[in-house]
């Protein structure tokens, strides 16, 4: 029936009264437009260089720290600023670093452009160093950097003790 007067409009009180009708249908498309938008990939979280975080960050997101972080880091996306340093365990898809990293990076891609400062060990998938890059570690290539208990560097160590441990038995 709302339909009808909205074609003929008779009258200005039909048309007031088809006005509420179709703010109602808009309310679900404005719903509808806010449901996508999730879908639509978010910004990356940044972190400022003025703040310092204790603690672990998780994220299925992306982040950029400019800031300092003491602990360990999981995002999708991580990118070090030039201002930022991380003590702590980095692990993501992509890592890019411009800054400073004291602790083990894991990524399926790392990155360490020309401002780069990293002490640890770096285990990776694919990795890229600019010219200019410091880095103080050990480089590690893995199909699946990103689970610690699996892939070859898990697996090597935990087979040495056990066949050190059965060489004693064997001379005692």
């Amino acid at each position: 029936m709302f339909s009808k007067s909205k074609i003929n409009d008779p009258s200005p009180k039909a048309s007031e009264a088809a006005t509420p009708a179709p703010s109602a249908p808009a309310a679900p498309a404005q719903s509808d437009f806010k449901a996508s938008a999730p879908k639509a990939k978010p910004p990356a979280s940044v972190l400022s260089s003025d703040l310092h975080i204790t603690g672990n960050l998780k994220t299925t997101g992306d982040i950029q720290v400019e800031g300092t972080v003491e602990g360990d880091i999981r995002a999708h996306l991580l990118t070090i600023g030039e201002t930022a340093t991380i003590k702590g365990e980095v692990t993501a898809d992509d890592v890019v670093i411009n800054g400073r990293i004291v602790g083990r990076v894991r990524g399926l891609k790392v990155r360490l452009t020309s401002t780069a400062r990293v002490e640890g060990d770096i285990i990776h998938k694919t990795i890229a160093i600019e010219s200019g890059a410091h880095f103080e570690g050990s480089v590690q290539r893995q199909d699946d950097p990103l689970n610690p208990g699996r892939g070859g560097a898990a697996a090597k160590p935990a087979a040495a003790p056990a066949a050190a441990a059965a060489a004693p038995k064997a001379e005692g």
